[in-house]
């Protein structure tokens, strides 16, 4: 879909960073953050722009409050790229979509920021063993990215989807057959002009 057919929510965009930010300040269990979550979010729900710029403006902010690390750069790419599934879980959202584009963006993290860790690190050796032992090493946090990623996308993904429910159904489709024409559109203008 292209931009024009997204919905615009800027609240929505204030409200994902404002979330964000906290949870990422707030004491939470390692790994276990809402961050790529609301990538993939975003990609699914906000315009492309918009959906690139929000995960990084959330680690901007907050990493200006925790501090910088050598692996900034490889957390950023590592939600960028969670935002780009974002994209093609837009084309069909879906539990099966949300939960494979979930799935992909965990593991996306895991093996971006690991690498990150040894590339950067002095933990490990600079080897093929060495990255292998970093990744080894980082399996208990895994788990934690993956339970907390599934978690807060049933939590956006499934609000979002109760919230867009509760609007009538001609403000959530306006072109809509059912809805009729919505005001203002070519369509209504041809419409009444034909008249």
């Amino acid at each position: 879909m292209d931009r024009e057919d997204r919905p615009q929510h800027p609240w929505l965009a204030y409200a994902l960073v404002a979330l964000g930010v906290v949870a990422r300040l707030a004491p939470h269990p390692p790994n276990v953050s809402p961050l790529a979550a609301i990538a993939l979010f975003s990609g699914a729900h906000l315009s492309k722009r918009s959906a690139l710029a929000l995960p990084l403006v959330i680690v901007a902010i907050s990493d200006v409050l925790i501090g910088w690390h050598r692996t900034v750069f490889y957390v950023w790419g590592a939600f960028a790229l969670t935002a780009l599934i974002g994209w093609w879980v837009r084309r069909h959202v879906s539990p099966g979509r949300i939960v494979a584009g979930t799935l992909a963006g965990s593991v996306l993290f895991f093996l971006i920021t690991n690498f990150g860790v040894w590339a950067r690190g002095n933990l490990y050796p600079h080897t093929l063993a060495g990255l292998w032992q970093c990744f080894i090493a980082a399996l208990p946090f895994f788990r934690n990215t993956v339970l907390g990623d599934l978690l807060y996308s049933t939590a956006l993904f499934g609000t979002y989807a109760l919230a867009s429910g509760l609007r009538p159904a001609c403000q959530r489709a306006p072109f809509d057959s059912s809805c009729g024409l919505a005001q203002g559109s070519p369509e209504r203008r041809r419409e009444t002009r034909d008249r």
